[in-house]
């Protein structure tokens, strides 16, 4: 195993009707400023839990952050913070709120360029405002972790970038606030999460074996409630389990002491940013691709998990690792995503422009092992077709 420093501070308040306990978790005389996207929490009946929790409290609110949180409408919401003395932020709704909200956190009090914050990766982060969180949609795991990806559209850019300062202090997860979803925004949440749990336990061993036991509990998880979420919106208990293993997924645990890899992400951020297709989307397009252009360098992880994930132990090595990537396709077509670039109407002119906008970003030593370049990406793409 790995050497590893672990700390999460924030704290998870889990359940249903549990939005009524934000207003204890948030200091009193702060001036709190709600982050939100767009209708779907007003129609739900969220946003109304929220305010009514936070009944004779000094509060603000700022609507319209993207289902890819646009730089240029997080810096409007920067100035109102800014301008509105705002002391704590609140992010109601999905990761991409949660991630805006990071941004802005980490902007109000930055000195220079804010969009620095990006391109550093989060390195220039001095500090940030402290903000809580009501997860309306479980996929980024973003309520738990550190890190968030923010998009610039004029740039054709979708960066990710992570602080110590940008753990939210609380997060509340009630899974009732997911009954109304759209399939659709479900099934992206899954695969996000799927792929959250393998780009850290589909690797090379290192004895973490605990670790490993904790990434295949998750997977098996998703696999069972995935299609029953789709089937049955509002079963309470599936819903609670997509739930909680969205937040375990990528809040350190799984990862700690292990080699991770985020290539598939990485290209995924890439497509987003160029074609605007769905994040969920692009990983479940990526990953198959891209373990089997990788599956000499992951093959022990790649058998590990084709027999305790898939059940497959019959047949040579080759011939159950294949089995275990088709599982994997299969699973995310199951869930009604497609699972190639064409069926997006995606050609191969992508190849260059995926390859072109990595080496822009610096991201030209990806994986677990720090050689997936842009030739390696070009094979991964190629075999998305």
């Amino acid at each position: 195993m790995l050497n590893f420093k672990y700390h999460n501070p924030t704290k998870i308040i889990f359940g249903k009707g549990r939005i009524k306990d934000v207003a204890k978790e948030i200091p009193k005389g702060s001036r709190i400023l709600i982050t939100y996207g767009g209708g779907s929490v007003r129609r739900n009946g969220v946003l109304d839990q929220v305010m009514n929790a936070l009944e004779g409290r000094d509060v603000l609110e700022f609507s319209g952050i993207e289902p890819n949180p646009e730089y240029d409408t997080l810096m409007k919401c920067v100035e109102l913070a800014r301008s509105e003395r705002i002391d704590f932020i609140l992010a109601v709704g999905g990761g991409s709120v949660i991630d805006g909200t990071k941004f802005i956190a980490a902007a109000v009090p930055y000195q220079g360029d804010t969009w620095e914050i990006a391109t550093s990766f989060g390195r220039r982060i001095g500090g940030s405002l402290p903000f809580g969180t009501v997860l309306t949609l479980p996929a980024t795991g973003s309520e738990m972790n550190s890190n968030a990806v923010i998009s610039r559209c004029s740039l054709n850019a979708k960066l990710a970038f992570g602080h110590p300062s940008l753990f939210p202090v609380f997060s509340v997860l009630d899974p009732t606030t997911t009954y109304t979803l759209p399939p659709e925004q479900i099934s992206n949440g899954i695969i996000d999460t799927f792929v959250h749990v393998t780009e850290q336990y589909l690797t090379y061993p290192v004895q973490g074996k605990l670790q490993d036991r904790f990434a295949e509990g998750l997977l098996l998880t998703l696999i069972e409630d995935g299609p029953v979420a789709l089937r049955e919106p509002e079963n309470y208990d599936v819903r609670a389990s997509l739930m909680w293993c969205a937040t375990l997924g990528l809040n350190g645990l799984i990862g700690a002491g292990v080699p991770q890899d985020w290539a598939t992400h990485m290209v995924g951020h890439e497509l987003t940013a160029l074609y605007g297709l769905d994040h969920g989307k692009t990983l479940a397009i990526v990953l198959p691709a891209l373990l089997r252009a990788r599956r000499n360098e992951k093959r022990d992880k790649l058998l590990q998990y084709a027999e305790r994930v898939w059940g497959i132990v019959e047949g040579d090595d080759d011939a159950r690792i294949e089995a275990a990537i088709e599982k994997t396709q299969a699973f995310f077509e199951s869930l009604g995503v497609r699972t190639a670039l064409s069926a997006y109407g995606i050609s191969n002119e992508c190849i260059p422009r995926v390859a072109e906008l990595l080496e822009q970003h610096g991201l030209t030593r990806l994986g677990e092992r720090s050689d997936i370049t842009p030739d390696t990406v070009r094979e991964v793409l190629e075999l998305c077709l």
